[in-house]
């Protein structure tokens, strides 16, 4: 008996360690932000945004390729925040909202087709997960997504991740950061 449950335990502990399974942000280092109280995995070749924010937002990650300064180069970008308080049975809702006013802000001039709409669950916390993907002419796709989580009756966190091209290598590393998050 004793050997069973110290073989289960160890196994629990191996498979919950961090740097373990088939997380691909595995070992990368913690990005926390203590404002809006989540913490994230920083991605190898990304980096924190050190200028201003919009007032929304209160930590952003990004990486670019060559080229920054151009509108249709390939980048990937996480943002977070905080909010106010979002019961579970609003979470859908609200979180569908905050996707639609997001792309209408990052894609002002294109179109935005809701492609996903999840509950899910951060670190025990419930959670509501949303992607768009913002069509802008001839600069192809972006994909937006956002999750909305209810961290506690006081509060709400959120973390967005937005891809261009909407799907590849930045789209699938920005998922992973969105993955990663913890609330504190």
């Amino acid at each position: 008996m004793v050997v069973a449950l110290l073989g289960a335990g160890l196994g629990a502990w191996w498979w919950s360690k961090d740097g373990g399974g088939d997380d691909p942000l595995a070992g990368r280092p913690w990005a926390t932000d203590l404002k809006a109280g989540v913490s994230y995995r920083l991605p190898e070749g990304w980096k924190r945004d050190e200028g201003d924010l919009v007032s929304a937002f209160t930590s952003s990650i990004r990486t670019e390729a060559e080229g920054e300064s151009d509108e249709s180069s390939r980048f990937g970008m996480v943002l977070t925040g905080r909010g106010g308080a979002v019961a579970e049975s609003d979470l859908k809702a609200q979180t569908e909202r905050a996707a639609r006013s997001n792309a209408e802000f990052f894609n002002p001039d294109g179109s935005a087709e809701q492609t996903e709409s999840e509950p899910t669950t951060v670190g025990g916390h419930p959670a509501h997960t949303v992607v768009l993907v913002m069509k802008g002419g001839e600069d192809g796709e972006t994909r937006l997504r956002l999750t909305v989580i209810s961290a506690d009756a006081a509060r709400s966190v959120f973390l967005m991740g937005v891809a261009k091209p909407g799907e590849g290598d930045e789209q699938e590393t920005a998922d992973a950061v969105l993955e990663s998050a913890k609330v504190l």
